[in-house]
């Protein structure tokens, strides 16, 4: 079985995490998503607004629930460092995978030559990068080792969706309906996740 990983905070889950990375799994012809959930996000500074990792991770198994194509792996919850993405492909390998494909977003292209151990990271990992109509990455700014991800582009929809326009709306009071699913909404409200800064 072949699988595509995404990482990220997830803080939270949204509908273009979702519907993206199912968008780029379907033309690829991988046959699962596996939502990563970062327990310490190596490249973030952890804001007030920072969902703990138990909450995140329970967010995305929810967001997942039900669909056959969706799998949450919480590999990266059971580290104590920060959540370093050649430490979990190794894991991975460590489990058997033989290839590990990972999903990242036209914006984190850029901030791809600050990831840990990279020379390692562009060996051992098979990166797609999430292109979106309209943005445009200048692959010739970017240092020599990582342009050739530009062979690794894959184009999705435009879902304006963030999780800090989700963070924000609930701290103003204002619904979140249809930007997460329903789980998720009932999670967010339950817990009461991203009231207060």
């Amino acid at each position: 079985m072949r699988k595509l990983c995404l990482g990220g905070s997830f803080n939270p889950i949204h509908h273009a995490h979702l519907l993206c990375g199912l968008a780029a799994m379907e033309q690829l012809a991988f046959d699962r998503l596996v939502l990563i959930p970062s327990a310490i996000p190596p490249l973030k500074q952890v804001a007030a607004d920072m969902a703990s990792a138990t909450d995140r991770f329970a967010m995305c198994k929810l967001a997942a629930e039900g669909v056959p194509s969706l799998e949450v792996d919480g590999i990266e919850l059971e580290r104590t460092l920060p959540s370093f993405t050649i430490d979990t492909t190794r894991q991975l390998r460590q489990r058997g995978w033989q290839n590990v494909s990972w999903l990242i977003g036209a914006d984190a292209i850029q901030q791809l030559p600050h990831w840990h151990e990279l020379p390692s990271l562009l060996r051992e990992v098979n990166f797609i990068v999430m292109g979106r109509p309209g943005w445009t990455i200048d692959w010739q700014r970017l240092p020599a080792e990582v342009r050739h991800l530009e062979r690794s582009l894959v184009t999705v929809p435009q879902i304006e969706i963030s999780a800090t326009q989700i963070r924000r709306r609930v701290r103003d009071r204002v619904p979140i309906d249809f930007m997460t699913p329903p789980a998720v909404c009932d999670y967010i409200h339950e817990h009461e996740l991203y009231e207060l800064l």
